[in-house]
């Protein structure tokens, strides 16, 4: 069935652009992702946009185009339903490189997960629901080297050719359980804009600062390897991890040395060592003698809103294992935090805090004031 599929269009012209802009315009809902290629670069950015149509594939490559306002409109307006699967880190990307509003999503990966379906992948659910077979070896591949091969464009297009299918099945079996109205509130959700987060140069040693097996001096040494590491990898347009891995940073700082030839007993190759040596050891010098460096406190929250979030925690636990879905189906977590920090006083002030997603409190709102410890609720 998949060789019968004809090529989708390749669309690196304005022209082109224009062209597959004017038929989605026209659609009333369009299948949307996106690639990009955070495994290969130190800031990732998105390397393909798939779109789908009823009668077209379309991929556009937005190394090739450097203007891609024309989409704007697509992604913002109300009447087209652009359906996703995981739309949570397109979205991220779209914002990031592109600035994107969003309007009426339907994603079926949180559709199915709202359903209580275990495995909720793409290429799991098109294997179970139509027998297709999805071929996972590209899901790693460096989407912004060119050109492509054929594999990459028939999977890249795979990811959008049949959502719209998947989508009915969603939607039906989400209406069987009468779930929809979850759904459509995350849905909704999604499309509120979220801050990006920033990649910090040399921050990223706080992610070790939770270590129980790292002194503060060993932190401090890792504190400027990470900052040369970052800079390297900025440099050279590639994630960290591919200049240093993290457990070698942390040989260095445990086992620092003042020799390039002691340096491979940490791990490190000849040719790192060769390329980087006199810098990691120059890293480890200023770390060993630097003022210590002091990790981020995580403000504790008062014991009454701990106590508050961890009986929030249990009964959804409790309630997804009987619904059979995971426990932020039933509360999601934005929640969890905004009811235990200002826990309701009344029904009427639930529904104002959970006013995004009516359907849960109409489902679930006694129980969760009962939780809180809210009485006298008619």
């Amino acid at each position: 069935m998949l060789d019968s599929l004809p090529p989708p269009v390749w669309v690196n012209s304005k022209k082109l652009l224009l062209e597959m802009v004017n038929d989605l315009a026209s659609q009333t809902r369009v299948a949307v992702d996106t690639e990009s290629n955070s495994l290969h670069a130190f800031r990732e950015q998105v390397c393909l946009l798939q779109f789908s149509t009823p009668k077209a594939d379309y991929i556009v490559d937005p190394l090739e185009l450097a203007e891609l306002s024309l989409l704007e409109p697509i992604f913002s307006n109300t009447k087209i339903e652009k359906i996703f699967h995981a739309a949570e880190y397109d979205l991220i990307c779209l914002r990031r490189d592109f600035g994107y509003k969003f309007a009426n999503l339907f994603d079926t990966m949180q559709a199915a997960r709202i359903i209580g379906y275990p495995a909720v992948g793409l290429d799991r659910l098109l294997g179970d629901k139509f027998g297709i077979k999805v071929d996972k070896r590209h899901q790693k591949a460096n989407w912004a080297a060119r050109p492509l091969t054929e594999e990459q464009i028939h999977y890249a297009r795979l990811d959008t050719h049949y959502l719209f299918d998947l989508r009915d099945v969603m939607e039906k079996e989400l209406i069987e359980k009468d779930r929809l109205h979850f759904a459509l509130e995350d849905f909704s959700r999604a499309c509120l804009l979220e801050e990006p987060k920033q990649k910090g140069n040399g921050a990223s040693w706080e992610r070790f600062a939770g270590r129980k097996d790292l002194t503060q001096r060993e932190l401090t040494i890792i504190s400027f390897l990470c900052r040369w590491r970052d800079h390297e990898a900025e440099r050279l347009n590639r994630p960290p991890y591919k200049v240093v891995m993290d457990e070698v940073l942390i040989q260095l700082a445990k086992n620092p040395t003042e020799e390039k030839v002691d340096l491979s007993a940490a791990g490190l190759s000849e040719k790192q060592i060769r390329l980087w040596g006199d810098a990691l050891l120059s890293a480890i010098r200023h770390g060993e003698v630097a003022p210590l460096v002091t990790p981020k406190q995580v403000e504790r929250k008062p014991d009454a809103v701990i106590r508050r979030l961890e009986k929030l925690k249990a009964w959804r636990k409790n309630l997804g294992l009987e619904m059979k879905v995971e426990s932020d189906v039933i509360l999601p977590k934005p929640y969890l935090s905004l009811l235990a920090e200002t826990p309701p006083r009344t029904m009427e002030d639930l529904a104002v805090l959970m006013k995004d997603t009516p359907s849960r409190v109409e489902r679930f709102g006694l129980q969760i004031y009962k939780v809180l410890g809210g009485k006298h609720a008619n």
